[in-house]
């Protein structure tokens, strides 16, 4: 069972904290996670937004949690768990006494959690005025928010900055995807079914890909978004994550450093892309207006408000991983914003047979595939060659089995990647957390690809709605592949 804990989130009134967080927290008290004597401590920026900040709660979670999760009689109990506090997180001022003082009023050795929503470039100061002020302990430990830095030299510095004040066992680097329940699964299933286990190598596998689409464009994140694209944002962190899930070796224990010990060797294994590599291997796109679920949409141009700008919203690569296990089969990484559909899978192409026995009217034998979809609904999709039961002919087809693991686990659970990260940083339990090693080696990989970028060319268009410019479709047709979009194929 978890001990009590206090959880600071600095920015509790942002979009994040708002959105996902206290969401996350009210679903682990609904699941008897949360426990007695524990307190959320979200800072807000003046008295106003203090005094406010409950009934903000009330109706953001009313607004953001599924349907059917709220009810009166649980946010009463919930709401007693919650501290307003004002502080800011660039001034060690008079507020910052005031929350010491509530932390010290339990005992000294209650676990804090420093949840920095915060952007990159305050995660220095705010960490140093909590040194100072005396509020970092044995037990403490320190949640930052992705992207971290917008290359390898200021992520080091980003990094550098904060572990002057916290050890790195203290730092707790969140990538939400990673603590999805369909993605821990994945070591479930290739750890321990011997079906996945022994097929899952260059001997079986003809390619690998990994998408995360969106249908949103900028929202609320233009100023961001712009300065950093579709590389910084999603493929440095959620798709090279990912990737590393997919392709490591089986850790010895599934420990913190084991696991990142594997992730970090396949990050290192990595083909360099530079030069004209980068320009055979990837392809940065950009939206401009189109129809998307019978609506026409602006272009990124147009959300933007700028006359023009190279910033990429696609971007479909071909990796290649160096090592024994994986020589020979490309991994696919492919994101974009005003995709056709939303969605987060991986999908394993198996190699066709090597012999096949049937006559050529019995209809085309296609490869065994397995789809692992994270988003929206969390499903295991796993393709195979059946014969046709309707018809006395020897006639085959594919048929999918399908596990819908929302409808497997029907009892109220509600599966939140918030919520079990913050848990276990609360339980100091690291396994699912991005070690300083893997922000460098990943950074390592991409910057070169930036700098390819800032010498030569410019993003191609796709118009938003599509599956992204007909060059990601090019990339896999020169190894006879295609992607597997959801909903274009069963």
């Amino acid at each position: 069972m978890l001990n009590p804990f206090d959880i600071v989130i600095f920015g509790g009134g942002g979009d994040l904290a708002l959105r996902k967080l206290l969401p996350a927290m009210y679903r682990a008290y609904q699941e008897g996670n949360l426990p007695q004597g524990s307190r959320i401590l979200p800072t807000v920026r003046d008295q106003s937004k203090q005094q406010e900040y409950i009934e903000t709660a009330h109706k953001a979670l009313q607004e953001f949690l599924a349907k059917g999760e709220y009810n009166a009689k649980d946010w009463k109990a919930f709401s007693a768990y919650l501290v307003p506090v004002v502080t800011n997180v660039t001034e060690a001022d008079a507020d910052w006494d005031k929350l010491k003082d509530i932390l010290d009023e339990h005992e000294a050795d209650k676990s804090r959690v420093f949840y920095l929503s915060l952007p990159p470039a305050v995660y220095g100061s705010c960490c140093e005025i909590l040194s100072s002020k005396g509020l970092i302990t044995d037990t403490s430990r320190v949640v930052v928010e992705k992207p971290i830095g917008y290359c390898g030299k200021s992520a080091e510095e980003i990094n550098a900055k904060i572990a002057e004040y916290f050890t790195e066992e203290q730092i707790f680097r969140i990538d939400h995807y990673l603590g999805k329940e369909t993605v821990q699964n994945l070591m479930a299933l290739r750890f321990s079914n011997s079906l996945f286990e022994n097929l899952w190598d260059a001997k079986s596998i003809d390619n690998i890909q990994i998408s995360l689409s969106e249908t949103v464009g900028l929202e609320s994140r233009a100023g961001f978004y712009d300065k950093a694209g579709a590389l910084r944002d999603m493929v440095q962190n959620h798709l090279l994550q990912l990737l590393c899930l997919v392709a490591m070796e089986s850790p010895n224990k599934l420990t913190a450093n084991s696991i990142r010990t594997e992730k970090l060797k396949v990050l290192e294994s990595l083909r360099p892309l530079v030069a004209e590599d980068v320009d055979a291997n990837i392809v940065r796109g950009q939206y401009v207006p189109g129809n998307l679920d019978g609506k026409i949409v602006p272009g990124y141009l147009e959300e933007l408000n700028e006359g023009a700008s190279k910033t990429e919203t696609f971007v479909a690569i071909r990796a290649h991983i160096d090592n024994w296990r994986w020589a020979g089969v490309p991994f696919y990484l492919r994101t974009g914003k005003r995709m056709k559909k939303r969605c987060a899978e991986i999908v394993v192409e198996y190699k066709k047979v090597s012999h096949n026995v049937y006559s050529d009217n019995v209809g085309n034998i296609e490869p065994n595939r397995l789809v692992i979809r994270l988003q929206p609904e969390e499903t295991i999709q796993l393709t195979l060659m059946s014969k046709r039961l309707d018809n006395l002919e020897m006639q085959l087809e594919p048929v999918t089995m399908n596990i819908e693991l929302s409808q497997a686990y029907s009892n109220g659970f509600h599966s939140d990647a918030y919520k079990r990260l913050m848990l276990d940083a609360a339980a100091n339990n690291p396994s699912l957390f991005i070690h300083r090693d893997e922000v460098r080696q990943a950074w390592k990989w991409i910057d070169p690809i930036i700098e390819r970028w800032q010498e030569k060319g410019a993003p191609s268009l796709y118009r938003a709605g599509s599956w992204g410019p007909e060059d990601a479709d090019e990339l896999l047709d020169e190894n006879n592949h295609v992607w597997f979009n959801t909903g274009d194929k069963a």
